[in-house]
């Protein structure tokens, strides 16, 4: 798969099949869409391309109403990879790109991307204003040679597969149905950062982790599986992840895993945490012998999950 960060950088010549969108999560319903566009793009001998912005249109066009994200670019770009497209461009989105014209667009962008056949959700909008949607696009199409398809969304249990479904799943807590709307299991990366030490006072030693994802699980504790991305040895770990205030403490929202069956200098590292399974939520306990008790328990409830 290739990358151009700039719909100019993206000359290319064989035409395309070209889908347009956000992408965020790179949800089931994200890749129902891709699907159409491999197949149009194998049918015709093209290349499959995927059209995304960064940053997300509404940081731009209206920051006090911008959702949490659930992935962060370069996670969005794995995820892509994963779909099989043959190539993602990620257009910078300013005030300047979100001035042009519903023709502007579709002469500069859709033209300048060879697209001979293009494809986006019902919620499309584009242009100046968000002046053009959908059937916008399908009219400029059969105007400048390229034909454009309005792909209905994937529903699961009869309510559309979406981006905004995923991030109210995941306040909620509920992880079944994350997965089931991502298609996976939901995960996040995560910098190892300095923390107070607490875990280790306690006996239970954590990473706490600093990341760029905004869609997080609601506050509580789960029962998680840690990768420690680019590690020369294994590199998979159960692990118990708190996510919350530590209220015992008093402190601030944090990120914490304890791996259960390693205890190694993860400072500096960055590791993916794949969430498994809700155990609890987070509560204030009285003292430390009732907190290490209760993280006793977690442990136990973490392995019996994780199976071992």
């Amino acid at each position: 798969m290739w990358i151009a960060h700039d719909f100019r950088a993206a000359r290319r010549s064989a035409p395309t099949a070209l889908a347009i969108g956000n992408f965020d999560g790179v949800h089931r319903g994200h890749r129902h869409l891709l699907d159409r566009v491999g197949a149009a793009a194998r049918a015709f001998g093209g290349e499959s391309v995927a059209l995304t912005f960064d940053p997300h249109p509404t940081r731009v066009l209206a920051p006090d109403r911008a959702s949490p994200l659930v992935v962060g670019l370069d996670r969005k770009l794995e995820l892509l990879r994963g779909t099989g497209v043959d190539a993602v461009v990620v257009q910078r989105f300013d005030l300047s790109f979100a001035s042009q014209s519903p023709q502007e667009f579709a002469e500069q962008v859709v033209l300048g991307l060879r697209a001979r056949e293009v494809f986006v959700g019902e919620d499309f909008h584009f242009g100046r204003n968000r002046e053009g949607n959908g059937a916008t696009l399908v009219a400029l199409g059969e105007q400048l040679g390229f034909r454009a398809h309005v792909v209905a969304p994937l529903e699961e249990a009869s309510v559309p597969v979406s981006s905004s479904r995923v991030r109210r799943a995941l306040a909620d807590g509920d992880l079944a149905l994350a997965k089931t709307l991502l298609g996976r299991d939901y995960d996040l990366d995560g910098l190892v950062i300095t923390g107070h030490q607490r875990g280790r006072t306690l006996g239970f030693p954590t990473a706490n982790l600093a990341t760029e994802c905004e869609a997080l699980p609601r506050d509580g504790v789960y029962a998680v599986r840690v990768t420690v991305l680019g590690a020369d040895g294994p590199k998979d770990h159960p692990a118990v992840m708190n996510i919350g205030s530590r209220p015992t403490f008093r402190a601030g929202r944090s990120l914490e895993a304890h791996l259960l069956d390693a205890d190694v200098d993860l400072y500096g590292r960055t590791l993916r945490v794949t969430f498994a399974a809700r155990l609890r939520d987070e509560r204030r306990f009285e003292g430390i012998d009732a907190l290490r008790v209760q993280i006793m328990a977690d442990v136990a409830a973490a392995r019996v999950t994780l199976g071992g």
